[in-house]
């Protein structure tokens, strides 16, 4: 575990994987599930739908799929401050929101997403092969679930431990208090089951970085659980996860997180596919 001072975070902010003079593109408002489910639902139309931003001329760039935060109520797909130009390619991504839909739809959702982008990156001069997931808050929770639970991308065909890596900042690593309020259960009663990251905790995931605001400033717990997920994936001797602290900074750090992200990308970056 590392305790990452504004200072150490400022020397990150440096960080690029190609040159930011690269031109890029941005296509909006892709739907990420096939015709027929797209149709089945006014909603589904309206929010399940994906914006791909791509430098033009790369090969076989890496992917940064991005899920927005808000509580799972709220929110839109945006690229946050600091991901352009960057050498990366970043599929932001929108999903169904409660109360128009319950749990496990934000989910699926993310899957689907995720599926998408895997089978249609090589269109945007990206690798199967190089995709990570990522998010804040609530978005930090989906790419946990899609990473730990492999139930969901199994059902596309795909299995998350193909996955290049998952980032997750300030994320639940406990069932989401959202999750939970549909029940009935109060926010501050934690409870770990079938929809909690540490309910999947397993030695052959992805390799993982996780990444909180100081446990001072965050959100009720966000560190320690986080922290809790971290001890138990080294206890069943995970060989790839980290987890950074930042000071000064409380759940509001997507800001300085960034570089964090992109460092962890330049080093996990699998060579580029043989043509």
């Amino acid at each position: 575990m590392n305790k990452i001072s504004l200072v150490a975070v400022c020397l990150f902010l440096g960080t690029s994987l190609l040159i930011a003079q690269e031109e890029y593109r941005l296509v909006e408002d892709i739907p990420y599930y096939d015709v027929q489910i797209q149709n089945t639902d006014q909603y589904i139309q309206e929010r399940c739908k994906l914006d791909v931003y791509y430098p033009k001329d790369a090969n076989d760039a890496p992917t940064v799929v991005w899920f927005h935060g808000g509580g799972l109520e709220f929110g839109s797909k945006h690229i946050p401050e600091g991901l352009k130009e960057k050498g990366v390619i970043v599929v932001t991504v929108n999903y169904r929101l409660h109360p128009k839909v319950k749990n496990p739809v934000y989910i699926e959702d993310a899957a689907a997403a995720v599926a998408w982008t895997i089978k249609n990156i090589s269109n945007y001069n990206g690798s199967p092969n190089r995709v990570f997931v990522t998010g804040h808050s609530a978005g930090g929770y989906l790419a946990s679930m899609v990473t730990m639970d492999k139930s969901y991308l199994a059902k596309h065909d795909i299995d998350a431990d193909s996955l290049a890596g998952s980032i997750p900042f300030s994320g639940h690593t406990i069932t989401h208090f959202t999750v939970r309020k549909e029940r009935g259960i109060d926010g501050k009663q934690p409870i770990i089951d079938s929809y909690a990251p540490l309910y999947h905790i397993r030695k052959d995931s992805p390799p993982m970085l996780l990444i909180t605001g100081n446990r001072e400033l965050e959100l009720l717990g966000r560190y320690e659980e986080n922290a809790y997920f971290y001890r138990m994936m080294k206890i069943v001797d995970h060989p790839d996860i980290e987890l950074m602290e930042l000071d000064g900074y409380g759940h509001n750090m997507v800001y300085p997180a960034i570089p964090l992200l992109l460092d962890f990308v330049k080093k996990k970056n699998p060579m580029k596919d043989s043509k």
